[in-house]
């Protein structure tokens, strides 16, 4: 766990994480080897889990889903594959992106491995389209960081349960309530997504567990 994070807000973290773990508890999540994640934490952006899937069974099928495949491939066939996605030629720029920075600046996922986290995270927000929920996607699902992941589902569950820090500050809010293990912060990103899923997405305020911390 990280040094203390004064204020109620801390406090109110901390319920969202227990309320959430006693619900859910494990939840199986992102399987996928570290390059797989990174091209899914790219496809993901604006789009259902269910297209992301059906884009990477279409790149696995054309030997498209690495790094060192997407950083040489045409730009026609990556758009193909990951047409299904939406935004896709948005998304092939991404791709095409990243693996440069993959493939030639660190050469290699080995090469990123050995660097930092906080030197990992800063080279990732340098690719254009990355912004800090995907940098901190691909640090803590494929790289094994504690880099806790803050998305729109994070940023709603914490506003109704009454938290005032600002979105750039949850990061640091819930990492200072958590254990700094890799697993819990899956686990605890896993718990929001499937919490606010089921009642923030369908507007089942009444009755909300976490609403209720809003007091």
């Amino acid at each position: 766990m990280s040094a203390s994070y004064s204020g109620n807000n801390a406090a109110k973290a901390g319920k969202i994480v227990n309320i959430l773990k006693a619900r859910f508890g494990e939840i199986p999540w992102w399987p996928g080897d570290t390059e797989e994640v990174m091209i899914g934490a790219i496809l993901t952006q604006q789009t259902r889990w269910e297209n992301v899937e059906r884009a990477l069974q279409l790149l696995k099928e054309r030997n498209l889903c690495t790094m060192a495949a997407l950083n040489t491939a045409d730009i026609p066939a990556i758009e193909a594959a990951v047409r299904c996605t939406g935004f896709y030629r948005i998304k092939t720029r991404r791709l095409k992106a990243l693996a440069a920075f993959v493939v030639g600046t660190c050469q290699g996922t080995a090469g990123m491995d050995t660097l930092p986290t906080a030197t990992l995270r800063e080279g990732l927000l340098g690719v254009k389209g990355i912004g800090e929920e995907t940098a901190d996607s691909i640090l803590c699902y494929g790289f094994g960081r504690p880099s806790f992941v803050i998305d729109a589902y994070t940023e709603r569950i914490a506003r109704c349960a009454g938290i005032t820090t600002p979105r750039a500050g949850l990061k640091a809010l819930f990492e200072s309530v958590l254990e700094e293990e890799t697993h819990v912060y899956h686990q605890t990103h896993a718990h929001i997504v499937e919490y606010a899923k089921s009642w923030c997405t369908k507007k089942r305020c009444d009755g909300c567990r976490i609403m209720a911390l809003n007091g």
